[in-house]
């Protein structure tokens, strides 16, 4: 187990907005995002967009590897993703929330946590957390959205084409939505779940309803 970390000297309470898009493959990340994005910007907020992995020009290097590359080995797989992690934080994600900003990105830790963790089944998963937590030191979402999709319906929405993930069996698939709906069951307050078969408008209603209640976020 890798020790504590200590909070980094930006993340004081009066930096941006940091929201996170978790779900399946298929679950319409990309939809809420931009979604969420139009409505910030109509009230006036700077709004920074980003994924996982690939946010940064390293990290695109790390993407091509990881997703469109030859077989990596599990655990090399969960520090790749940790190195693309603690590039993308300390060069896009802290930035922006230093400036005030909005930061909205398709995937961060916890998917590490589900794919790696539980999907690959590694039977570490404190540890894939904890190596995140360290690279990224400490820095974690305001809210985590969480948008839940059955393996065999984000199969049937990502049609024939699939990365090196996304091409594994709806078993991997189902222990990594279990694990996205533990970790929020575990820490509601800091999680919304909600159901992506629902038309993208209802969900974004939803997310708008919960945001609303956060701090500095107003109607």
């Amino acid at each position: 187990m890798l020790p504590p970390t200590a909070p980094h000297p930006d993340d004081a309470p009066s930096r941006g907005l940091f929201l996170a898009l978790e779900g399946g493959d298929g679950a319409g990340k990309s939809t809420q995002g931009r979604l969420l994005r139009d409505w910030f910007r109509e009230r006036g907020r700077e709004v920074v967009m980003t994924h996982e992995p690939g946010g940064s020009a390293l990290g695109t290097q790390i993407r091509q590897l990881l997703l469109h590359g030859d077989h990596v080995a599990p655990r090399a797989e969960a520090l790749l993703f940790a190195a693309d992690r603690a590039h993308h934080v300390e060069t896009v994600i802290r930035p922006a929330l230093h400036r005030g900003d909005v930061v909205i990105t398709d995937r961060y830790l916890d998917s590490s946590v589900a794919y790696q963790g539980a999907g690959r089944d590694l039977d570490a998963d404190d540890e894939v957390r904890s190596l995140s937590l360290w690279a990224v030191q400490g820095l974690v979402p305001d809210l985590t959205i969480v948008l839940d999709i059955s393996p065999e319906l984000g199969r049937a929405r990502r049609g024939a084409v699939h990365d090196r993930l996304e091409a594994e069996p709806d078993g991997f698939h189902a222990r990594v939505r279990a694990r996205f709906l533990a970790l929020a069951a575990a820490t509601p307050e800091r999680y919304l779940v909600v159901d992506a078969t629902e038309d993208p408008d209802q969900i974004h209603d939803q997310v708008v309803a919960r945001l609303e209640t956060l701090v500095g976020v107003t109607p």
